[in-house]
């Protein structure tokens, strides 16, 4: 027979909700996924279980989710449960607490009214939570269906193109790049209607890709996933999607993210073919004369004048307001003579993703075409170009 305080703790855990989490985690573990987590939460968002997030704790392993709804980021670390469950915590308010947290071991106890607990050392918080089953559900990685990328092609590919996505929202199919996979090569190109950034890299080995596939990624899952990439060990991703979603693999982490749908644009088309003339510089010293010279270019435009003469390609701007400036570059040349225009600022964006090491290749057909920049110096099986729309001047 049973006695009336064992009947009522049978009774309180058939009513305990999924698991009432107890557990205990280190505190450099715990801010390392969750640094990785809090760009993904919405900052200012109009449901509020967006701005918190979901643990969930079993075995020996805490498992962190965060999501906006657009895109989703899911991360794990390892931790003593005692109780398994799971719970929501304010996320950027348990982020900068953790971060003040002296290092050690911290306890996380779910207590009534989805009020969470939280012990280290002697702090002792409790933190008001919001019931798991208002946290929406994020889709899984889709089993068996992945394709293995190199982690340091993607991060590269991802650097060299990201800067050039459209922002103007109106521009729905722009505001993402485009990845084209082959069985033996990988490819990004992203555009905003003024220039153009595309990169190959061949001589990759892509298991259960033929012929093509093109996937357009946002903006912002890019960014995130460029974060991702530059803070793993890890040497591969694996990356699958469905009808809605994107799914990327890093380490231990999975970042989700809504598709773009739509048409991207045919950008083989606009890629200049007759752009027979052309300079070579250091990057070094062009970057330098183009931030001299745009301080004086009209500030709305940032136009910036390059005429290429005998051996010589020669920067200018003026506007009204600021005065006039001019730079030479001494380099050999034996064209015609020839003035084109172009954004300063997006010349800039070129010269930083390089790395501003190294000689660049700049190709022009004439005034009216658009230009074509390279690094002369490039890496054998990687192919990398910057197309740009001329300016009138």
């Amino acid at each position: 027979m049973t006695s009336a305080t064992q009947e009522q703790e049978m009774t309180a855990t058939a009513a305990a909700p999924t698991g009432n989490l107890e557990i205990t985690v280190s505190r450099a573990e715990l801010l390392r996924e969750l640094t990785a987590a809090q760009t993904v939460v919405e900052r200012k968002t109009t449901i509020p279980i967006l701005s918190n997030f979901l643990f969930e704790a079993a075995e020996d392993k805490l498992t962190i989710t965060a999501t906006d709804l657009d895109q989703s980021l899911r991360t794990s670390c390892s931790a003593k449960v005692k109780k398994a469950g799971s719970c929501t915590i304010p996320a950027r308010k348990l982020y900068d607490y953790i971060r003040l947290l002296p290092e050690g071991d911290i306890s996380i106890k779910l207590m009534d009214n989805h009020w969470v607990q939280i012990r280290a050392g002697r702090s002792n918080t409790r933190m008001v939570g919001m019931a798991r089953a208002n946290f929406p559900q994020v889709a899984e990685f889709p089993a068996g269906a992945g394709v293995t990328l190199s982690v340091a092609s993607l991060r590269n590919m991802v650097s060299k193109t990201i800067f050039a996505i459209s922002n103007e929202e109106s521009r729905y199919t722009l505001n993402g790049a485009l990845l084209v996979l082959k069985a033996e090569s990988m490819a990004m190109v992203a555009t905003d209607g003024h220039r153009l950034a595309h990169i190959e890299k061949t001589g990759e080995e892509l298991k259960g890709i033929s012929g093509e596939k093109k996937t357009l990624i946002p903006r912002k899952a890019l960014s995130e996933l460029a974060s991702l990439l530059g803070s793993t060990d890890a040497e591969t991703l694996e990356f699958a999607d469905d009808e809605q979603t994107l799914f990327f693999r890093v380490g231990g982490r999975v970042l989700t993210s809504r598709k773009l749908t739509g048409q991207f644009p045919n950008y083989e088309a606009v890629l200049p073919r007759d752009n027979t003339k052309f300079v070579i510089v250091r990057s070094e010293d062009l970057m330098g004369s183009i931030q001299r010279v745009a301080q004086f270019a009209d500030e709305r435009s940032g136009a910036i004048k390059m005429r290429l003469e005998q051996n010589e390609l020669k920067l200018s701007s003026s506007s009204t307001d600021a005065g006039e400036s001019e730079d030479v570059i001494e380099t050999p040349y034996n064209y015609d003579p020839l003035v084109v225009g172009f954004n300063s600022s997006y010349l800039i964006d070129f010269l930083k993703a390089i790395g501003g090491a190294g000689e660049v290749r700049l190709e022009f057909k004439d005034a009216q075409s658009a230009g074509q920049m390279r690094p002369e110096d490039g890496v054998e099986d990687v192919r990398y170009r910057y197309i740009l729309m001329p300016m009138r001047i």
